[in-house]
């Protein structure tokens, strides 16, 4: 059976450029990466809050049977395939994503950890960690930029979505983490540590 590696944290923590750095020092075969924000449900399905915007910080956004049947197939030795999620940005064409098996399978997500049977199939959970400043900060450019989100909306959204569910469906799991790595400047050395780990459990 693989080894499951689970990577959360709250928005704007890096989750991406870690995974993104990762990637750059394994070889493929090492690992498969899958990303639990490709499993939103569509928007017209999504929870409104009470000004009536549409509410993506829940866990009851996410299409949690479709993303446990595709971890199955994937640990059984199976490749899946489905489509990207574009966050509702007009401008983005989605790609069909084909994530093929490997010895060890690293999820990641912000809600990865808030269901049960999945955190505790996790072999390492691993948490990144950022200053809230930062964080909203790295949200603010990543919205506007790749998302086509006005600042507004960005900073609404931030204040009434994004900063309650950090507090109630992710910080609540940090003391479990078998790695908190602090990414306010960089995180090579957790990087390292991490690509270490990886190849030697693949290897085996």
């Amino acid at each position: 059976m693989a080894i499951l590696i689970g990577i959360s944290g709250g928005s704007g923590s890096g989750k991406t450029s870690f995974i993104r750095a990762l990637k750059n020092r394994l070889p493929e075969e090492a690992a498969s990466f899958i990303s639990f924000d490709n499993y939103y449900f569509p928007r017209e399905m999504q929870k409104s809050d009470q000004a009536g915007v549409k509410n993506f910080d829940l866990p009851e956004s996410m299409d949690y049977l479709s993303f446990k049947n595709d971890l199955r197939k994937l640990q059984e030795g199976q490749e899946v395939s489905f489509m990207e999620y574009t966050f509702n940005n007009a401008k983005a064409e989605p790609k069909e994503i084909t994530i093929l098996p490997a010895p060890v399978i690293i999820i990641e997500g912000l809600f990865i950890y808030h269901f049960p049977e999945l955190r505790k199939s996790f072999d390492l959970k691993i948490f990144i960690n950022a200053e809230d400043e930062i964080k909203l900060i790295r949200r603010i450019k990543r919205d506007q930029v790749e998302r086509n989100y006005p600042l507004e909306d960005v900073l609404y959204r931030y204040e009434r979505h994004v900063m309650p569910a950090y507090d109630r469906f992710i910080a609540p799991y940090i003391p479990q983490m078998h790695l908190i790595v602090n990414n306010n400047e960089n995180f090579d050395k957790a990087l390292e540590v991490l690509k270490a780990y990886i190849l030697s459990s693949s290897s085996n």
